[in-house]
């Protein structure tokens, strides 16, 4: 099998370590690179990960990197085909994700001026909260074009409306086909009208009360597992869902997927990262693909826009 491109986690949290796992899993990088401020953490880990090579089959390497805020240490990084951002704290519960700005503003920019010096050629994924935000402090940090920097928020959301719908109505998720776009947080936009069961439309299979209740624990979905995990915030899925979008872009496998991307248009709506679906490959987003959408879940997208819009624009001087 061959193996080709480098791929970089910077952050070696329960998220990111994961994310490396999953990537070198899939066994068709030559290389991941992890990396933290925490000494000695990221190199442990990829040790492990590395001693389980011989049991799960696959030959990717991983190599772990301590790093620190003046820069040291991403040199391991150099030439990058895309970088994972997970770096920042995650929240506790009765956080929201806009409560960890402020620190996670600095620690991001850091991070994307430092991947920038050492790859100017990545795809820059971020998964940092509050994600929307995030995502455009990285390209502004970076300087990298807008199709070169997005956010993983659609993919995870997606994935979460899909579980509930499949848990309802007692049916595999391999049946079930859902969307979410907007924000990844309270103007987060699930699209019922793009929802199939086995081909047969959502609103077929439940009546709105039930569907708006699956829409609302969707949006909640991320603070319900910190409310469970208390010491945490979700990883499992959040990773799953990083990883298949690095996966998409070194395959260049030009998938259409739910994510954190530069609009130009699409929609009406116009400068400013929003979650949409989007063509993924070798160059980050090819293009935004625009679905059709019901008036109302067309409303709440561009609400969701100007919601994000002004707090994307406060970032550039965090």
């Amino acid at each position: 099998m061959s193996r080709s491109g480098k791929v970089t986690v910077v952050g070696a949290g329960f998220y990111g370590s994961t994310t490396a796992l999953r990537l070198a899993e899939y066994d068709i990088f030559e290389t991941v690179v992890l990396t933290d401020i925490v000494e000695g953490k990221p190199e442990g880990i990829a040790l492990d990960i590395n001693q389980s090579r011989s049991i799960e089959g696959f030959e990717t390497k991983l190599v772990g990197k301590s790093t620190t805020a003046d820069g040291a240490g991403y040199e391991a990084t150099a030439n990058s085909d895309v970088v994972v951002i997970t770096a920042g704290l995650p929240r506790k519960p009765g956080m929201s994700r806009m409560d960890l700005i402020g620190v996670n503003a600095g620690i991001v920019r850091g991070v994307a001026e430092n991947i920038a010096k050492h790859s100017p050629n990545a795809v820059l994924i971020v998964v940092s909260n509050p994600l929307d935000e995030m995502t455009a402090l990285a390209q502004i940090a970076s300087k990298f074009p807008h199709n070169r920097v997005m956010g993983q928020a659609g993919m995870l959301d997606t994935a979460r409306f899909t579980h509930f719908v499949a848990e309802k109505l007692n049916v595999p998720v391999a049946s079930v086909k859902t969307l979410t776009l907007g924000s990844h947080g309270e103007t987060m936009v699930p699209v019922p009208s793009r929802c199939t069961v086995n081909g047969k439309a959502l609103s077929e299979l439940l009546s709105s009360a039930e569907i708006e209740e699956l829409v609302t624990r969707t949006r909640n979905g991320g603070a319900e597992i910190v409310a469970l995990l208390k010491t945490g915030s979700a990883y499992y899925a959040p990773s799953a869902a990083a990883a298949r979008m690095a996966r998409a872009v070194i395959t260049d496998s030009r998938e259409v997927m739910p994510v954190c991307a530069w609009v130009t248009g699409e929609y009406g709506i116009s400068g400013v990262y929003l979650g949409v679906e989007a063509e993924i490959g070798r160059v980050g987003v090819n293009k935004v693909v625009e679905g059709k959408l019901t008036s109302q879940e067309l409303e709440e997208l561009k609400k969701a826009a100007e919601a994000v819009r002004s707090k994307q624009a406060d970032v550039k001087d965090l």
